[in-house]
């Protein structure tokens, strides 16, 4: 058997040839990938849910800036979608946070969300409800099945670049033209 190579830090980019509802040209940043499977955060999925929606049910006395409280929530994944998931570059200090990569870490307290409200955070944020999960071997098997591509996560991507460009802009950095690629798997 060949030895795993971790995928955390990475983002997991949908083929062209994805039709799956959910996970149709999207981004997933993969926070975990070990034998035991895969946990990642879809990034350019937006929810119908605002901050301030978010905030109004977690905590009724916080806070918020009118400018911060229309940010939109994204759907993480169809895993989950009652657990929130703050991706955010490195500073702060709150309750329950798990460095992933060069300036990125996630947190899942509720302590992050009314800073984030009240302006007094994280420079840089990504606030998810749920997570794409994959059991052991299903991501690799996917994989070989040409649904993925992957590539070093990128902080201007995952932070900078809009919503709708996430993908795009992650395909271009992988260098090819992901148009050219073809779904079917090859053997030599």
């Amino acid at each position: 058997m060949t030895e795993l190579t971790s995928l955390q830090n990475h983002f997991l980019i949908a083929m062209p040839s994805l039709d799956d509802a959910y996970f149709s040209r999207s981004i997933t940043y993969i926070c975990e990938h070990n034998s035991e499977g895969a946990m990642g955060i879809v990034i350019n999925q937006p929810s119908t849910m605002t901050l301030k929606e978010l905030l109004e049910q977690t905590d009724k006395d916080v806070s918020y800036g009118d400018d911060t409280s229309e940010q939109i929530i994204l759907a993480g994944g169809p895993v989950g979608q009652e657990r929130g998931f703050v991706l955010h570059s490195g500073e702060g200090e709150w309750g329950s946070s798990l460095p992933l990569g060069p300036g990125i870490v996630v947190t899942t307290s509720k302590d992050i969300l009314s800073a984030i409200g009240s302006k007094s955070g994280p420079e840089h944020a990504l606030i998810a409800l749920g997570y794409a999960g994959w059991e052991a071997g299903q991501l690799e098997e996917e994989m070989q099945e040409n649904a993925w591509l992957t590539v070093e996560a990128d902080a201007e991507i995952l932070f900078n670049t809009p919503i709708h460009k996430k993908w795009q802009a992650a395909v271009k950095k992988l260098g090819v033209d992901i148009w050219q690629l073809t779904p079917e798997i090859g053997h030599a």
